[in-house]
């Protein structure tokens, strides 16, 4: 059996399927969508419309890069304030005209930097959270790789969070967590198995609502076999979502963040 120290270095495998990847393989007719329409465009976020099986859908994930040049452009999965803004303004234009939101999540975090900061990050993650509570429209995640707090959470308020086999999804990087638990950032394996943020302590939890099998290895040893296994959780997600009435899945939605974190 895998130890979680193991799940969070396939997790951040750069060989493994990145966003981009998954909307090439599962969608068609993809046109993205750039900018905010405040400050200014943000590669660490990928998002626009496509056709899923014959139905419309918007499409939001984070971009991780595959090699140092890629992940300069992409600021190594770390979205800056417009990256959220213009998630937001594809999740108001999807409820708009009544398309589900289909996100991507791989991110160690949001970019913790002085202009992000000046520029509203904390505001910006905030106003997805309170916004993507009450769409009317079915929402489904799934976690790829990295699902690192706040940055994470701002395209993972849904119906129904998918997570792959060897996915992570936490408050803090498991070194943040040894740093500020311990004083000591190399105990991060120990760090990660206290943490459980593998996708089966998530799954036990409540947290995730299904875990999506990886071929042996890792996604990145199978990307065909894992852009089928994704596409069929999201499809028999998506069918049962799409059948229930707006107020409804509303509800369903309040009350899964409600009972996260509640223990008798």
């Amino acid at each position: 059996m895998m130890t979680a120290k193991e799940r969070v270095d396939l997790a951040r495998n750069p060989g493994r399927p990145n966003t981009a990847a998954y909307i090439d393989a599962i969608f068609t007719d993809f046109f993205e969508q750039k900018g905010d329409r405040l400050f200014g465009e943000d590669s660490a976020i990928i998002g626009g419309i496509a056709d899923f099986h014959g139905t419309p859908v918007t499409v939001v994930g984070h971009m991780k890069g595959k090699n140092l040049d890629e992940n300069k452009i992409y600021n190594f999965g770390m979205p800056n304030p417009e990256g959220y803004r213009k998630a937001l303004r594809l999740f108001r234009q999807a409820e708009k005209f009544g398309r589900p939101i289909i996100t991507f999540i791989d991110t160690p975090g949001a970019y913790p930097g002085l202009g992000a900061e000046e520029r509203g990050q904390g505001e910006a993650i905030a106003r997805n959270l309170f916004e993507m509570s009450g769409f009317s429209v079915p929402i489904i995640s799934v976690v790829i790789g990295e699902g690192g707090s706040g940055g994470a959470l701002a395209l993972g308020v849904a119906d129904k969070i998918l997570m792959l086999e060897n996915s992570i999804y936490s408050v803090l990087s498991p070194e943040g967590f040894a740093s500020i638990l311990w004083k000591d950032a190399s105990r991060s394996a120990e760090a990660a198995g206290v943490m459980k943020l593998t996708a089966q302590d998530l799954l036990e939890f409540g947290i995730a609502d299904r875990v999506i099998s990886e071929p042996e290895g890792g996604a990145q040893e199978n990307p065909s076999k894992m852009f089928v296994a994704v596409s069929i959780a999201i499809r028999e997600e998506l069918d049962g979502l799409c059948k229930l009435r707006p107020a409804e899945l509303i509800r369903r939605r309040y009350l899964k963040y409600r009972k996260i974190g509640a223990f008798h």
